[in-house]
């Protein structure tokens, strides 16, 4: 794939909330982290797409801070390398994403091509999709900067559009004449309507060093903030931390609008790979088979004269009768109902949650871990029970807590209980008790999973309540 420069660099932006598939996305299990199209999360089908590009380094990753662990192990379970964990300390959108990424990417390649891509894309022909990287490569190292349009095949209104130039700068390459907001329906069908139009896909492909030219030209805040963030980076474990004074006080703009609308050396490839952003439910329910009324559904769901509609359910039975495109998504705490024409508003809904602190815009009853995971069972105001599950090898924190007492309950595998000066096993059928105050750590030294269960008592049971005196994880 080298013509006149340096390796192929993937890299992957894996930042985004994916708010619009609330309540199974959340903040803090966004849905690139989710299996919503196969077995596999959308994170890891993006990863092993790049892996299936030829010549290329393994795939650089810039994430939020939080959910880095959760990158970590979805990359342990493929077997995959990775160039690079980047964490992001604040968001601040893709220029800036990207600007980080191109400078690691320059310190171990100075020729480095950049390819961008989000992690919650689904892409139906992954050879084809290696195939046009290769093809637009040599327009990316003569200096061009390249954006991926998706032919239009309805006037959608939830993209941003990209007008081509009628004449190709080279084979199907062609100039950006400009680019267009996320339209209304009538501007939408006058767009269709007048060719030459493609929808935005977010893709991108471009010299690391002629990136950061042309943001230090066009945004050189953003340019200044990303260098210093970079220049003050540290590793930890299998991360990278970027220097958080640096990027609290870098502009928040995307590379759209920081550099494409602006520069000249904006070229457009044409990219028909059977993509979609699964930016919404009925997005979802579009790339996945349904039965002959019409009907997705996932998980325990029966129906009656139903028609043209999204169910899933993720715990319980889900049933419909009489129901008309519509979506209907069940998780253990949230239930989504809406018509498959407003799916793209959920996001209003999660706003609303934010605004009232809601808990459910933010995490799932199952907490993903570096150690494992725990689900909440019940709860009342003075007690809780969950779930929790600690992977072989793995230990939680030495920790204590000043508002609740816990008692534990071994039901598979084999814990080693540390509670204050005491260091003892538990195995299954056992239980233990920690006091108020006690410093106490869980451990699995076996070699399959260790499970129990919890019960919290006290007059305060929030995740705060935590006071960490080791932590083999630096948190």
């Amino acid at each position: 794939m080298e013509v006149g420069g340096g390796r192929l660099q993937p890299v992957i932006l894996s930042g985004g909330a994916g708010t619009r598939l609330w309540p199974l996305s959340r903040a803090l299990h966004p849905k690139q982290y989710l299996s919503l199209h196969g077995d596999e999360s959308l994170f890891q089908a993006t990863v092993k797409r790049l892996n299936a590009l030829d010549n290329a380094h393994p795939p650089l990753v810039v994430c939020n801070e939080e959910h880095r662990f959760m990158v970590a192990e979805q990359l342990r379970q493929l077997g995959a390398a990775w160039g690079g964990i980047y964490l992001e300390p604040v968001a601040r959108n893709t220029a800036a994403a990207v600007a980080v990424a191109a400078l690691g990417a320059q310190e171990r390649d100075p020729h480095a091509l950049l390819l961008v891509v989000p992690a919650d894309h689904a892409i139906a022909e992954t050879p084809r999709f290696c195939e046009r990287i290769g093809s637009a490569s040599a327009a990316a190292r003569q200096g061009h900067l390249l954006t991926f349009g998706i032919p239009p095949d309805s006037p959608a209104t939830q993209f941003g559009y990209i007008k081509a130039a009628s004449a190709p700068v080279e084979g199907d390459i062609f100039k950006v004449e400009h680019f267009v907001e996320k339209p209304d329906l009538p501007t939408a069908e006058r767009l269709l309507q007048s060719g030459g139009y493609f929808w935005n896909s977010g893709i991108f492909l471009f010299k690391a060093s002629v990136y950061m030219d042309e943001l230090r030209r066009y945004a050189p805040d953003i340019e200044w903030a990303c260098r210093r963030a970079w220049d003050g980076h540290r590793k930890d474990l299998d991360f990278v931390r970027l220097d958080r004074g640096a990027m609290e006080g870098c502009p928040s703009e995307s590379i759209d609008c920081a550099v494409m609308e602006r520069t000249e050396r904006a070229c457009m490839a044409p990219l028909g790979v059977g993509w979609s952003d699964l930016g919404s439910w009925s997005a979802l329910a579009e790339i996945s088979l349904p039965d002959s009324d019409g009907n997705v559904t996932v998980g325990d769901v029966i129906h009656s004269d139903t028609k043209n509609c999204y169910l899933r359910a993720e715990r319980r039975l889900l049933a419909a009768v009489g129901l008309r495109d519509q979506i209907v998504v069940e998780t253990p705490d949230a239930v989504l109902v809406a018509s498959r024409e407003k799916a793209s508003e959920v996001k209003a809904l999660v706003q609303q949650l934010q605004t009232m602190r809601r808990d459910e815009a933010i995490v799932h009853q199952k907490v993903y871990r570096p150690w494992g995971f725990y689900e909440g069972i019940t709860a009342s105001d003075r007690f809780q029970v969950k779930h929790i599950m600690v992977n072989p090898g793995a230990s939680l924190s030495l920790q204590k807590h000043h508002h609740r007492a816990e008692h534990w309950i071994v039901v598979k595998g084999t814990a080693t209980v540390t509670c204050d000066e005491r260091c003892f096993m538990l195995t299954e059928d056992q239980s233990t008790y920690v006091p108020i105050g006690s410093a106490h750590r869980l451990e699995n030294h076996g070699k399959i999973p260790l499970e129990l269960i919890e019960v919290q008592t006290g007059s305060y049971l929030g995740e705060d309540d935590i006071v960490r005196l080791e932590d083999v994880y630096g948190r």
